[in-house]
């Protein structure tokens, strides 16, 4: 995309706006910036945090939770649990962010001055009951706390404690399951609750109703649900989970997941949720969602592209990670270092394989339905090696030590060693592709075939297992995350001196 002073008639931008496994979106203004929080689930730091100038173009500036003091999630928390759906809000001078951590915490109220970061320790809300907090003030500064179901409460925004008593609000459109993601806003003469309901899977859908206060009562927009792909064959599935701006020029838009099944039938998708972006205009009092599709009109506003590529290779050459590494459930200085081995990654094992919840692991999000990563793996005196991983159950990897190079499957209960061959020691270069399916020629035809193998000193590639990439997704393995690819190590120690992530043509 270029920079130019207005858009131009017919350029476009592609949808989603933050690929791969960034679900749950929420989103905030404050002045002529963007910024938006994803939920992260099992992973360590929590809660990614992007910036945007133009609700196009995101730049991932941090992680808010990413001390231990702030994300405690223990050692054999299951995968799909963590940290659920944050809300990010922008008021009285302060960021503000609220999540639920299944995994025992709870509700937790975190704030910042700057957004990328130091946020605060957590702010415990022991009275305030169910999952997707939501966070709204009133003309007074009175805080309303709305959760699932739908339910509100008042809180005590310094302390945690809870005013009054709960109160169900609204239970959405009668007949759908899961309503859920609750949004309160106060636009003009009226209070709107922003719901999804009908679960969020392929049933997912937007809803809303309007109030003369917080509080309701709640009448519920005749033409709901505002959005859904159900029952469609659209290429993008599963909407619903948003959250509602203005964009720079007081039009106003949405921010939503979906999700991109790829293959035959049911369809797969591989990446997780992904946070898409629609306009929405205002007719009778309501909103209205406009086109949601692969390739988008560009917003009437200049765009803004940063600066600077995405990063295609990371030489661990700096004192800390890049806030796009993230790790399983923790990830302790001795376990995880840039600086026992300069210019390398460290990596120190705890769990003997990736079966285990408290294996040592560094990834980052598959961001593209077809990709290619790779990793110059010192095995050491250790064993470890590059994965493509959705949980303890479903993942594929490349794995070195000292003599031989393996590559492994596991698959529900089943775990197998697909195939060696013998190495001569020293540093190796690992490599997984993932190809997407371009036809579908079969009903039966996955997502996409992952391939794993390994680089010679000249870069010739020698693949030693193609596997389909279907039991890597969601529709298999269950949950609510993505593909993360990354490096492990299950055995001793492992080093790493550079790993690249490079997009091919999706």
């Amino acid at each position: 995309m270029r920079v130019s002073s207005v858009s131009e008639p017919g350029t476009t931008f592609s949808n989603p706006v933050i690929p791969g496994f960034h679900p749950d979106p929420s989103i905030c203004r404050a002045g002529d910036d963007y910024y938006l929080a994803c939920s992260s689930f099992e992973y360590f730091p929590g809660v990614p945090l992007f910036h945007s100038r133009d609700l196009v173009h995101w730049t991932q500036i941090g992680n808010a939770l990413d001390r231990p003091s702030q994300l405690r999630l223990p050692p054999r928390s299951p995968s799909s649990g963590g940290v659920y759906a944050p809300t990010l809000r922008h008021h009285d001078g302060r960021f503000w962010l609220i999540v639920t951590n299944v995994s025992g915490d709870g509700n937790l109220l975190f704030t910042a001055t700057d957004p990328a970061g130091p946020w605060s320790d957590p702010v415990r809300l022991p009275g305030v009951h169910g999952i997707d907090p939501d966070l709204a003030w009133d003309d007074d500064g009175t805080c309303w706390c709305t959760t699932a179901g739908v339910a509100q409460i008042r809180i005590d925004t310094r302390t945690g404690e809870t005013l009054g008593e709960r109160r169900g609000i609204w239970s959405g459109t009668p007949g759908a399951k899961a309503p859920e993601a609750p949004h309160l806003y106060h636009i003009g003469d009226h209070w709107y609750l922003l719901i999804a309901e009908g679960g969020t899977e392929r049933c997912h859908g937007v809803s809303i109703a309007r109030g003369s206060s917080p509080q309701g009562p709640f009448e519920p927009c005749p033409a709901n649900p505002v959005l859904t792909h159900r029952g469609t064959d659209h290429p993008i599935q599963n909407t619903g989970h948003a959250d509602l701006v203005q964009g720079p020029d007081g039009s106003w838009w949405m921010v939503l997941l979906g999700v991109r099944p790829q293959g035959g039938t049911p369809g797969w998708h591989v990446l997780g949720r992904e946070t898409f972006l629609a306009p929405v205009t205002w007719s009778d009092g309501w909103p209205v969602v406009g086109e949601l599709s692969p390739v988008m009109a560009e917003p009437p506003w200049p765009l803004q592209p940063p600066a600077a590529s995405p990063l295609v290779r990371d030489d661990f050459d700096a004192g800390e990670l890049a806030p796009l590494w993230i790790s399983l459930r923790s990830r302790p200085a001795q376990d995880c270092t840039t600086k026992e081995r300069a210019g390398w990654l460290t990596l120190r094992a705890r769990g003997q394989s990736l079966d285990e919840p408290d294996v040592t692991f560094v990834g980052r999000r598959q961001q593209h339905l077809s990709c290619r990563a790779r990793v110059l793996a010192d095995p050491a005196d250790g064993r470890g090696g590059l994965a493509v991983r959705l949980d303890e159950r479903h993942h594929y990897e490349i794995e070195a030590t000292p003599g031989e190079v393996r590559v492994h499957v596991r698959v529900g209960p089943l775990r197998s060693l697909v195939t060696s061959r013998p190495a001569t020691g020293g540093p190796v270069v690992l490599r997984i592709e993932a190809s997407a399916s371009r036809e579908v020629t079969d009903a039966r035809q996955g997502p996409d075939t992952v391939s794993l193998g390994v680089e010679d000193a000249e870069g010739t590639y020698t693949e030693l297992a193609a596997l389909d990439g279907r039991y890597l997704s969601t529709e298999v393995a269950g949950g609510f995350t993505g593909r993360v690819i990354g490096m492990y190590a299950a055995a001793g120690t492992v080093h790493f001196d550079w790993f690249d992530y490079e997009p091919l043509d999706d």
